[in-house]
Formats: structure tokens, C-alpha cells, sequence
């Protein structure tokens, strides 16, 4: 797992400047986006748990949920995820394709995504996830994990990079800068990780919680393992 807490770095606030402009001018992924230091400086690590009531998980927040599968469904599964951490692209690419297929496309398990994002340029691109609008959000998601090498760790300048992948969703460079420019957006994307980690104890991704219970593991049996009880029950 990639973990916020221990990374060795100095604290750097998040800007809408930072987001956009600052890697405009820089040949390097980790200075442009400010990857010398993490994007929610402002977190504080919240106590450490293995259970929250699902009332309290799935209270709604500043930013609507990003769902997947039924609201019937007996197993709520809630992921927090950073868009640059490779455990998370590896999760998205190899297994969550067969949680869909087994019991999301089955009306088993309903499953959200929530960003948590570890540094400037996730957070750049849960917004773009986020711009993308209903019916896009997931597919760009998937899309960007599916290719994250090709973006998240270039030597060069990240953004066109982005943009590529912006493009095929329908961005025009415009909706793209207005996107990554968009404070309200950032505000809220940092309100929702911050409560993350000081309410539910969450500090590397990927979290998962399991109708309230966090998962240990992240291996396609574990989560057989987790939800055979509640679907036998």
C-alpha cells in the first residue's frame, strides 16, 4: 500500500496554481506537481480502526459518491484510492474487473469509489474523473489506471499527457483548464480525504471497507472471503 503518513517529505499546500500552472514550466513530473510533498498537508492521522458504523461511512459528503451496482445490494463496498498509486492502478486493472463481473454486474455488491488523493497530480486527475460527468467519470477512472505509467511517473511534463486522456473523453483544452482551475472542485476533493483520514483512520491506499468493516488484504480471494458470510447470512 502507499501510505500518506510516511512519506519523508515537507509539507506543501495544495493551490489551484499549484494544480495547473506550476507544471507548465518544468520538465519534471515531481517538481511540476509538487510531488515533494504531500497534497493534503493538512490532514491530521486519525486513530487507527478496523470497523466504522456503515451509517456513519456512507453519511453523504461535500462530493457525491461515485457508484457502481445496485442500492439493494447486501455489501456495500467503499474504496479510497489515490489516481498515481500503482497498488491502485493494479487493483483497478486486474481485479476489480472480476469483483464487477461476479458480483457487481450481479446485484451483490454495490461499490464506491472515493479519491484520497497522495499528491498534486492525483488530485489533478480525480478532477478531471470528476469533469468528465456522469456516465465518464468511471470509464476515464479506469482508463487512467489502465495507462497510469504513461502519465503519473513521465520525466517530462505531465500535462499533455493528461490531456491525451482528457481528449478522448471529451475535453477540449478549455473544459481542461477550466477543470484543473476549478478551486471549488479541489476544496471539496480535499474536504472528502481529509475526513477520510481523520474520521475512518484511513492513511494508504488502497482502504477498503467492507459494509463498514476495513478489509485486510486486497487479493480477489480476500474479498470472496469477506463476502461469503454476508451472503450467506
Amino acid at each position: 500500500m502507499t501510505t500518506l503518513f510516511d512519506m519523508r517529505f515537507q509539507p506543501r499546500p495544495l493551490s489551484r496554481r499549484r494544480v495547473l500552472a506550476a507544471g507548465l514550466a518544468v520538465v519534471s513530473a515531481a517538481s511540476a506537481w509538487g510531488l515533494s510533498g504531500p497534497v493534503l498537508a493538512q490532514r491530521k492521522k486519525g486513530p487507527a480502526v478496523a470497523e466504522v458504523p456503515l451509517d456513519e461511512l456512507m453519511k453523504p459528503g461535500v462530493l457525491p459518491d461515485m457508484v457502481l451496482g445496485s442500492a439493494s445490494a447486501p455489501i456495500t463496498v467503499v474504496e479510497y484510492a489515490s489516481m498515481t498509486c500503482g497498488h491502485c492502478a493494479t487493483f483497478h486493472n486486474k481485479i476489480f474487473p472480476k469483483i464487477k463481473e461476479k458480483y457487481i454486474d450481479t446485484g451483490k455488491v454495490r461499490f464506491i469509489l472515493r479519491e484520497f488523493p497522495l499528491d498534486n497530480l492525483a488530485a489533478a486527475a480525480s478532477m478531471l474523473a470528476r469533469c468528465a460527468g456522469d456516465g465518464k467519470t468511471y470509464p476515464l477512472v479506469s482508463a487512467l489506471f489502465a495507462k497510469q505509467d504513461d502519465w503519473a511517473f513521465v520525466r517530462t511534463n505531465p500535462v499533455p499527457e493528461l490531456f491525451k486522456f482528457a481528449r478522448q473523453a471529451g475535453f477540449t483544452q478549455e473544459s481542461f483548464d477550466k477543470c484543473l482551475t476549478d478551486q471549488k472542485l479541489l476544496d471539496e476533493i480535499t474536504a472528502s480525504s481529509k475526513r477520510a483520514a481523520e474520521t475512518f483512520g484511513v492513511t494508504s491506499t488502497p482502504t477498503f471497507f467492507i459494509n463498514g468493516k476495513k478489509l485486510s488484504g486486497g487479493a480477489f480471494e480476500d474479498f470472496e472471503k469477506a463476502f461469503e458470510p454476508i451472503l450467506k447470512s
